[in-house]
């Protein structure tokens, strides 16, 4: 049955053309369920759908058939369930072609971040943000699908674009969550394997994509779209997780192996040409040459994803996720697992004192300096052409901590090597007079780089006393 169409179905004027123009930073507030009282006082339910360049729209709640009523010619449309229970129910779409689809709603779930996670990260304390942040494969109010969650306090919008809308963003505007900065959405039905990236507009209007900063797996470079994934791994490393927490690492004795995979062995691709050894190809055969050589350690040269193969990995944009140069996350953990098997530790660089300035990743990614200082005296380093982290930001310092527990947690490493540390803890690292400003006491000591170092450190080793932190230090830092 077909339920009466009530005329104070419309909303605000402006905040359709907020809507339908990809700018509103609310958009749960208009399009979803929304149970309320009519002017009778009769309960009812008033569920706002949105697909653009729909021209009919209809609720699918069990049996029931609700005609929807055009609210704008852009592909909004409202309906009236009667009572007061937000049914589970989809929406039937019908496109100019004649094409009809039944979809989820994306705006009726609650917000898959609560309260305290977005208190967490404004205090820089969220120490696991990874779970909550990015892409994040979940069943939520029962649906199977995908939240996307990401921090960029000074856009005017955010959409979430990708193969499950034709990258097309229209149909997904994400939601600001109160003054946290942070935009989210839960996307029913998209899973691993998935491409995607932030449309984000800034203050200006100026829209730009983005890779996810939170993404745990990328698209093989030069291609820089972030790829859904969720950890199908198990691990078999117990005894050497048994074996190091029994071991003083600073009596044991220690011999480490320096390893750029890039460039450690190369393998024929098949077209008569030469690659590097995916990770599962080194498995089988780096743990025995470590062996063998009498090693106790490896360390990778930058495993996370940067986008010029050429390099050694220092430039790197994708913090969360192993380069896919040499295949996934789960591989990556493979080749970690059978290292561990083998007795031998893994260590791996870490690099954050800078970062690139490519314009699909960290760098003004809400069209402000975010993660790096506006001022280029403090935001950015003169030789390697690259932006410094703001280490002073709250949010900056957590993105960087909770990165370190990251791949201690995720991928079992077992101490990082800091990268470049003397370019994080003097202002004046390579620059001349007048290219640099002093601390509050007039100093050259960076002062929020050395509290960044120190709280990592205290971070890392209250949750995994066993592993190493290791310091590139090129100065006489006392």
């Amino acid at each position: 049955m077909t339920s009466p169409v009530h005329s104070d179905l419309l909303v605000d004027g402006a905040d359709l053309e907020r809507l339908v123009t990809g700018q509103h930073h609310d958009p749960h507030h208009v399009l979803g369920a929304h149970p309320e009282r009519d002017s009778a006082g009769h309960d009812r339910v008033v569920i706002r759908g949105w697909r653009p360049d729909a021209t009919g729209m209809v609720i699918l709640a069990g049996e029931q058939r609700t005609e929807m009523r055009c609210l704008h010619p852009a592909g909004v449309f409202a309906g009236v369930l009667e009572g007061p229970e937000i049914p589970d129910y989809r929406l039937e779409v019908t496109y100019p072609d004649g094409v009809v689809t039944v979809v989820e709603d994306p705006y009726r779930f609650w917000p898959t971040l609560g309260q305290l996670d977005l208190h967490l990260l404004a205090e820089g304390r969220h120490e696991g943000l990874w779970h909550h942040l990015g892409a994040q494969v979940r069943v939520h109010q029962g649906a199977s699908g995908t939240s996307f969650a990401v921090w960029a306090p000074a856009a005017r919008a955010v959409r979430v674009v990708g193969d499950f809308n034709g990258w097309d963003g229209r149909i997904h505007p994400m939601r600001a969550l109160g003054s946290s900065g942070v935009w989210e959405i839960f996307v029913p039905e998209v899973g691993t394997g998935v491409h995607y990236k932030y449309e984000v507009v800034g203050q200006q209007g100026h829209l730009s994509l983005r890779a996810d900063p939170f993404a745990f797996a990328t698209e093989v470079p030069p291609a820089t779209a972030s790829v859904v994934t969720q950890s199908q791994y198990k691990w078999q490393d117990d005894a050497w997780f048994a074996h190091r927490e029994t071991t003083d690492l600073l009596k044991a004795p220690i011999s480490v192996y320096e390893c750029h995979l890039g460039s450690w062995r190369l393998t024929q691709d098949g077209d008569g040409g030469w690659r590097p050894l995916s990770y599962r190809e080194a498995a089988e055969v780096l743990p025995d040459y470590l062996s063998d050589l009498g090693f106790t350690h490896v360390e990778f040269l930058p495993i996370a994803e940067h986008p010029f193969s050429g390099s050694w990995g220092y430039q790197v944009t994708g913090f969360y996720a192993p380069t896919s140069r040499h295949g996934t996350p789960d591989d990556f953990r493979y080749l970690v697992d059978r290292l561990h098997q083998a007795g031998i530790g893994v260590l791996v660089d870490w690099v954050p004192g800078h970062f690139p300035k490519d314009d699909w990743a960290l760098a003004r990614f809400d069209g402000t300096a975010l993660y790096e200082h506006v001022d280029p005296r403090m935001g950015e380093h003169p030789d390697w052409g690259t932006l410094v982290f703001n280490y002073g930001r709250h949010e900056v310092r957590n993105f960087l901590i909770a990165n370190a527990l990251f791949w201690i947690e995720e991928f079992h490493v077992d101490g990082l090597r800091v990268d470049a540390v003397a370019s994080m803890l003097y202002l004046d690292y390579s620059r001349r007079e007048g290219e640099w400003v002093t601390n509050r006491f007039g100093g050259r000591e960076n002062l929020e780089a050395i509290d960044f170092i120190r709280e990592c450190n205290e971070v890392v080793y209250r949750h995994h006393p066993s592993v190493m932190m290791v310091a590139e230090e090129s100065t006489a830092w006392p």
